[in-house]
């Protein structure tokens, strides 16, 4: 039985989610359509530019994303007391980040300015929106619908009605859903490296460190806003990790999961083999969160159940 969102991530409090939004109709959303012969690749840059843009106007960081032919990915934190400490003018012109008037003038941009910041109560109302979980994904999903139904010469859902949420309750499960979200085209045969790995986070931080080789050693931080602390382990260890879960996890690739482990590892996970473990369950063993055996079974309490999916799993993993 589906459940209100907002039981899984209540409005008002901080909290790291996985979201996953599919598509409705036979048509792609992005790559190659083999029904209908016709490549909407190009959209996935649509889907990436408005990614960084919600990341400059909502109270979020991104940590990790994917865009697939049918669905996107996307790891993330939102904190709705950030977006109430912002003052007026901020929240204005994040605002007009988002909905641009349609006469694209630095007037007509000025003039819907003006009139956010004479109207308090309606300054209230987006400073809410602006660290809400569900505004954020109607701003991400709704203009890539729009655009694609113009070029599709259509009308109707492009997106399904509901987004997939599952909360992280701890930093582990928050790497290990950037994990398995970097690795998505290569589960799904479209890549078989993480630097082909096109329209992921993992390609973003492959390519800044192309271009600035210093970016390695930096901490991990979020690809898109920055709202809390980065992580302790670098990009270089990420990017390692995850090349390495990649092996780990793909059949027919080298490397054992107990022989040639990073190093980095040992700091995140008891053992190699648990952490394989908890990357591949994004698949199908969690449900509507990821975290310790306590985590999951106080949100079961919080929401009236007995048991939740995936507290087995917690358990043996411990």
């Amino acid at each position: 039985m589906a459940r209100p969102r907002s039981h899984i991530a209540p409005p008002d409090i901080a909290g790291s989610f996985h979201c996953v939004q599919r598509c409705v109709r036979r048509a792609f959303l992005c790559g190659k359509d083999e029904y209908s012969g016709r490549c909407f690749e190009h959209r996935k840059a649509w889907v990436e530019a408005r990614i960084h843009l919600i990341a400059a106007s909502f109270a979020v960081s991104v940590y990790a994303y994917a865009v697939m032919s049918n669905h996107l990915h996307l790891v993330l934190r939102i904190d709705p007391e950030e977006a109430l400490a912002w003052g007026d003018d901020e929240v204005a012109d994040r605002w007009l980040r988002l909905f641009s008037p349609r006469q694209d003038s630095e007037a007509a941009a000025e003039e819907k300015r003006m009139r956010l910041l004479a109207d308090p109560a309606r300054l209230d109302l987006i400073r809410q929106r602006l660290g809400s979980l569900s505004w954020l994904m109607r701003c991400l999903a709704e203009p890539i619908a729009r655009r694609a139904n113009r070029e599709d010469g259509c009308k109707g859902r492009f997106w399904e009605g509901r987004y997939k949420c599952q909360a992280l309750c701890d930093e582990r499960s928050v790497l290990a859903a950037m994990a398995y979200v970097d690795l998505n085209p290569i589960r799904a045969g479209i890549a078989n490296r993480l630097d082909a790995s096109a329209h992921t986070s993992a390609a973003q931080r492959i390519e800044s460190a192309r271009s600035e080789a210093a970016t390695l050693t930096r901490s991990l931080r979020p690809i898109a806003g920055d709202l809390r602390p980065n992580f302790a382990l670098s990009v270089a260890d990420y990017l390692q990790l995850v090349d390495w879960t990649g092996r780990a996890l793909a059949p027919g690739k080298r490397g054992r999961i107990a022989r040639d482990a990073p190093s980095i590892l040992a700091v995140i996970d008891r053992d190699a083999d648990r952490w394989a473990t908890r990357v591949a369950a994004f698949g199908c063993g969690w449900a509507r969160a990821v975290g310790s055996a306590n985590d999951l079974i106080a949100l079961a309490e919080r929401l009236g159940q007995r048991w939740i999916k995936g507290a087995r799993l917690a358990t043996k993993l411990g």
